[in-house]
C-alpha cells in the first residue's frame, strides 16, 4: 500500500511539473505578446485554491484533477469582450502571434528536456561499464565478430559511457533502416569499428530484452564463494556456517562463485546439501538443509546469508563516473532531446502504420509506475524520467490532430492558405473529431496498460 501511494505521489508530482511547463510556455508567451491572459489552470475541475492580485491580473488555480492544465485567453469566441480590450483578444491576433502562443507550450517542454538533461550530465551518473562477457555462438554479435572482453564506446556515433546509455541507443537504433555501427576497443586496447545488420535489434516492445536477442552477455565481476554475513535463526546460521566460510564443493561440484551457489540453493529447497567448506586454511564438511520459499508459483530454496562483498579495486574495472563540463553537458543535453524527439516520432509513426507494436504505448498506470521507480532510485534518474516524459508530451502535442496544439497551427495553415478565418462549423467538427480521436488513444492506452500489469 504504502508503494502504491508513493508511485501515485511521484506520478502527481511529474505530471503536475510537466503540465505546468507546458502550459506556462503558452502563458509567458501570450503575455509577452500583448493578449490578456484570464487564467492559468494547473489540473481541471473544482478549484481547490485560487489567488488573483487584482482584476486586471491573470487567476491561477489549482485544481482537483491533476491530469492537464490551461490557459483562458480572452477570446470572442467565449463570450463578450470590452470594445477596450479587443485588441488584446486572442482571436484578433495575426497568424504569426497565435501560431506562436500555441507552439510556445510544446516548445517549453522540449526546452524543459534540455534542462533536466543537462542537470544529469553536470550532477554526474554511475553506471557499469558496457564491457562483454560471453558472446552466443551463430548470434548476430557472434556474425558481427564481438568477443568476450569487448567494450562498447559508442552506438552510431552515440556516446556509451554505461550500459544504460548503450541500450538507449539499442533502443534508437532499432528505428534505423540502416545497420548499426558499433564501435569499441578490445580487452587489449585495440580500437575496432563493428556493424550489426539492419533488424537483429528487433522490437523492444514485445522483447526488450535487446543484448539477448543480439547474443550478448554482459560481463559480471566474479563474487567469490565467501561468506560475509550470516543471519541467525536461519538455515546457515543453523548449520554451523560463519562468515569467512569459502564454499569449495557443494555435493562434490565445484563451487567457483557465489552466484553458482545461490542458483544450487534455490534448485534445492527442503534438500540436504553436503558442503566442503574452507575456514581459517582449513578444510571442513558441513550438512546444510535449505528452507522453502513461495516466489509467485515457484518454490526456491534460501539459507539466510549473504555474500562478502567485493573490494572497490575488484568494482573499478566494472564501475563509471560519467560527469560533463557545463558546455559538453549542453551540447549532450540537446542531442539526447532532438534524438528522443526523433525516435517518438518514428515510434508514432510505425505504430499508425501498423510497423511497430501497440506495446510501445504507455498509459497513466505504466507512467505511474515508472515515476514511482525512478523516484526511489534517487534525483538523477527522476529528472532523466521528466525529461524522457516531458519529450514525448511535445511531440505528442505536435500532432496534427484537433483540440491538441498541433491540431491547432493545422488550423492556422488552413486559414493562411484560404485568407480568412476558417467557418465556425469546420472548427466545431474538427474539435468533435479530435475528442474521438483521443478518448480512443486514451482507451488504448489504458488497455495496453492492463494487458502488460496482468502479463
Amino acid at each position: 500500500m504504502e508503494s502504491v501511494l508513493f508511485k501515485l505521489l511521484a506520478f502527481i508530482v511529474a505530471i503536475g511539473i510537466l503540465v505546468s511547463v507546458h502550459e506556462f510556455g503558452h502563458f509567458w508567451v501570450a503575455r509577452r505578446l500583448g493578449i490578456r491572459v484570464l487564467r492559468f489552470s494547473i489540473g481541471f475541475g473544482r478549484p481547490l485554491w485560487r489567488r488573483q492580485t487584482s482584476p486586471e491580473d491573470p487567476e491561477y488555480v489549482l485544481a482537483a484533477i491533476p491530469l492537464g492544465g490551461y490557459v483562458k485567453m480572452l477570446d470572442e469566441r467565449e463570450g463578450p469582450v470590452d470594445p477596450a480590450e479587443q485588441d488584446r483578444a486572442f482571436n484578433r491576433q495575426s497568424l504569426p502571434v497565435r501560431s506562436a502562443v500555441v507552439v510556445a507550450g510544446p516548445l517549453a517542454n522540449l526546452l524543459f528536456a534540455i534542462v533536466a538533461f543537462w542537470l544529469v550530465s553536470l550532477i554526474g551518473e554511475t553506471g557499469v561499464r558496457p564491457l562483454i562477457g560471453e558472446v552466443e555462438q551463430g548470434s548476430p554479435a557472434a556474425e558481427a565478430r564481438f568477443q568476450a572482453g569487448d567494450e562498447i564506446l559508442s552506438i552510431n556515433a552515440v556516446p556509451t559511457p554505461t550500459w544504460n546509455h548503450a541500450l538507449q541507443a539499442f533502443a534508437t537504433a532499432s528505428f534505423s533502416d540502416h545497420p548499426v555501427r558499433v564501435e569499441g576497443r578490445t580487452e587489449q586496447g585495440i580500437p575496432f569499428e563493428r556493424h550489426l545488420p539492419v533488424g537483429s535489434i528487433g522490437d523492444m516492445a514485445e522483447d526488450a530484452d535487446v543484448l539477448k536477442r543480439l547474443g550478448i552477455e554482459p560481463e559480471r565481476p566474479r563474487v567469490p564463494p565467501v561468506f560475509g554475513e550470516v543471519l541467525p535463526s536461519e538455515p546457515a546460521a543453523q548449520a554451523g556456517l560463519q562468515a569467512g566460510d569459502r564454499i569449495l564443493q557443494a555435493d562434490q561440484v565445484d563451487i567457483p562463485d557465489w552466484n553458482t551457489w545461490v542458483e544450487y540453493v534455490r534448485e534445492r529447497p527442503g534438500k540436504p546439501i553436503r558442503l566442503l567448506i574452507e575456514r581459517q586454511q582449513e578444510r571442513q564438511q558441513i550438512e546444510l538443509i535449505p528452507a522453502s520459499r513461495e516466489i509467485g508459483e515457484e518454490t526456491v530454496g534460501r539459507i539466510g546469508a549473504i555474500n562478502q562483498p567485493l573490494s572497490e579495486a575488484e568494482l573499478a574495472r566494472y564501475r563509471v563516473e560519467y560527469r560533463l563540463g557545463p558546455w559538453d553537458a549542453l551540447v549532450s543535453a540537446s542531442q539526447r532531446t532532438l534524438e528522443y524527439s526523433w525516435l517518438t516520432l518514428k515510434v508514432i509513426g510505425r505504430i499508425l502504420f501498423g510497423q511497430a507494436s501497440i506495446q510501445n504505448l504507455s498509459g497513466p498506470i505504466s507512467i505511474a509506475d515508472a515515476a514511482g521507480k525512478t523516484a526511489s532510485y534517487g534525483l538523477v534518474y527522476f529528472l532523466k524520467f521528466l525529461a524522457i516524459v516531458s519529450i514525448s508530451l511535445g511531440v505528442l502535442n505536435l500532432l496534427p490532430i484537433p483540440v491538441l496544439d498541433g491540431g491547432h497551427l493545422v488550423f492556422f495553415l488552413i486559414e493562411a492558405v484560404r485568407g480568412g478565418p476558417l467557418p465556425e462549423h469546420w472548427l466545431e467538427q474538427g474539435q468533435r473529431v479530435g475528442l474521438a480521436i483521443l478518448a480512443a488513444l486514451m482507451f488504448l492506452a489504458f488497455y495496453v496498460d492492463i494487458a502488460r500489469f496482468f502479463g
